[in-house]
């Protein structure tokens, strides 16, 4: 079993979060997955999103706002 680090996107509305996260590897048929932890720390990211409370997302997450753009 090895892990590898990775940055999974969570986009909530007007927001984007990059929220670091470890893959894990093994040889099963499952791999790669996330541990426990890091799948709470993204619902957690996500819901905070979705209440609109930056600053709790900010504490687990790099957050940034999107804009639209028009063409």
């Amino acid at each position: 079993m090895s892990t590898r680090p990775y940055t999974k996107l969570v986009h909530e509305g007007e927001y984007v979060a990059e929220v670091d996260v470890e893959l894990i590897e093994t040889d099963s048929g499952w791999s790669p997955y996330l541990s426990l932890d890091d799948a709470f720390k993204l619902d957690d990211v996500r819901e905070a999103l979705r209440r609109g409370d930056v600053r709790n997302a900010s504490r687990r997450a790099r957050i940034f706002t999107l804009t639209p753009v028009d063409v």
